[in-house]
């Protein structure tokens, strides 16, 4: 059942990290400014383009996470981005 996730050290600390991110998002409330929210329009696009080149599908679950910010929004898209494409 594993095997099919490959959960390697690295995907495991991206997912850490997204956890965090989103943990520290719902705790301390969403407050963007704009540093944050140019982050967050870049890692949209590169979520569109790569997902459309690659057809990494699940990807696009990066665009709910951008909700709680950019702390969890792009250890979750490095996450999914990491896992092997069958």
């Amino acid at each position: 059942m594993f095997r099919r996730f490959d959960l390697t050290p690295l995907r495991l600390l991206w997912l850490g990290l997204a956890l965090l991110g989103g943990g520290l998002g719902l705790w301390r409330g969403v407050s963007l400014d704009a540093s944050q929210g140019v982050a967050l329009v870049v890692l949209a696009l590169w979520c569109l383009i790569e997902t459309t080149i690659r057809r990494n599908w699940t990807a696009l679950l990066t665009f709910p996470a951008m909700a709680l910010g950019i702390g969890c929004a792009l250890p979750l898209y490095l996450f999914l981005r990491s896992r092997r494409i069958v």
